[in-house]
């Protein structure tokens, strides 16, 4: 135990006490805010009073947005942002108290009730950065479904079991929380470009010492992609994210080697993987050739889809997926292909679009 401990040690300073800790709620827009007033309204409900809701509506019309609980303050930047990091230290930069903690929430997502009790829970126990669950609040296409059960298989290995193993939780872009210090000093004065502010955060977070707890009942829920188009778009920008900060995971393993860090190091090698469906065509690619030059491989293949397969179906099982996910399996090859198009386009990703556009407007009910 001493040797993992040894491993696995972690910084945290400015331990913050108590339960009832002051939040800014960064809430980001760009050119849509159809989205703003339930996602707004789902903030209010929650059960939790200790915060200020920041929309920071950035290219966006403004007139429709009257807010008159006093809690809401909407902000239009003079002039185009068009970065997620932008929009946030916009938002910090006219804060109307001192937070103590910031918490990152996008335009189309809805609060669970209880998110700030359970993010308070990991706060009190001394982390500065919280990931919660972003589940899927429309599964209203095959392709919304097979989002999510992607979702789901990353959240049981990039942060359910990454966390558990005395690594961090990997970062999602929102339903995420930091003391308003670290987040600060994490990205105040680093200049990001196109989308990724998640990766680089993750990064000097770890950097830094700190652990990303996984708060499995902090709930947003989020709108998976449900048309095609929207789809290729962002896998294009997500697939541009990973080529182009994937020396983050070099750096970062590097440093576990010298630091002798635990947290570090199996961070690293999740960030050195690459996305899922490339390790699954380089791994039936493999197996082809193995069979013809080394068919003895061929069964270690295999047993790697075998255990693949029985991971997937875990991760449905724990997070209690929805009946209709399962059935949406039968259509994996073609949200695949559809990874191998955005993949073609990656280079190209952030001239297509800056922002996922949202189409799914149904608030779900609690």
């Amino acid at each position: 135990m001493c040797f993992f401990k040894f491993f696995n040690k972690q910084s945290i300073t400015n331990k913050l006490t108590g339960t009832d800790f002051d939040y800014a709620v960064i809430v980001t827009a760009y050119q849509q805010t159809t989205l703003i007033p339930m996602v707004v309204d789902s903030i209010l409900k929650a059960n939790y009073t200790n915060y200020i809701i920041y929309v920071v509506a950035d290219n966006c019309d403004v007139s429709h947005l009257n807010f008159t609980d006093n809690k809401v303050v909407v902000l239009k930047p003079e002039e185009v942002l068009a970065s997620n990091t932008k929009s946030h230290f916009y938002a910090i930069d006219r804060f109307q108290r001192d937070h103590e903690i910031i918490t990152i929430i996008d335009s189309d997502n809805l609060v669970h009730p209880e998110y700030f009790i359970e993010l308070n829970k990991f706060i009190s126990a001394g982390y500065t950065s919280v990931q919660g669950v972003r589940a899927a609040k429309n599964l209203n296409t095959p392709y919304a479904c097979l989002d999510e059960a992607g979702d789901i298989f990353y959240r049981l290995i990039d942060r359910k079991l990454l966390f558990e193993a005395g690594s961090s939780a990997a970062l999602s872009g929102s339903g995420m929380a930091f003391t308003t210090t670290v987040y600060r000093d994490c990205l105040e004065h680093t200049l990001i470009t196109g989308a990724g502010f998640d990766k680089i955060l993750q990064y000097e977070i770890l950097n830094r010492g700190y652990k990303i707890a996984f708060a499995e009942k902090a709930i947003v829920y989020d709108e998976k992609t449900s048309k095609t188009g929207q789809l290729v778009n962002q896998r294009s920008r997500w697939l541009n994210t990973w080529f182009k900060y994937f020396f983050l995971g070099l750096n970062l393993f590097g440093k576990s080697i010298v630091n002798f860090n635990l947290n570090q190091g199996l961070f690293s090698l999740m960030l050195l993987r690459p996305p899922l469906f490339i390790l699954l065509i380089l791994s039936a690619t493999f197996f082809v050739l193995d069979l013809f030059f080394i068919p003895l491989f061929s069964i270690y293949w295999i047993l790697g889809a075998i255990v693949f397969i029985v991971s997937v179906f875990s991760a449905l099982k724990y997070f209690k997926a929805d009946k209709r996910i399962y059935s949406s399996l039968k259509n994996v090859h073609k949200f695949m292909y559809y990874q191998v198009l955005a993949l073609l386009k990656v280079r190209k990703a952030n001239k297509i679009s800056v922002a996922t556009e949202h189409y799914y407007k149904e608030e779900i009910k609690k």
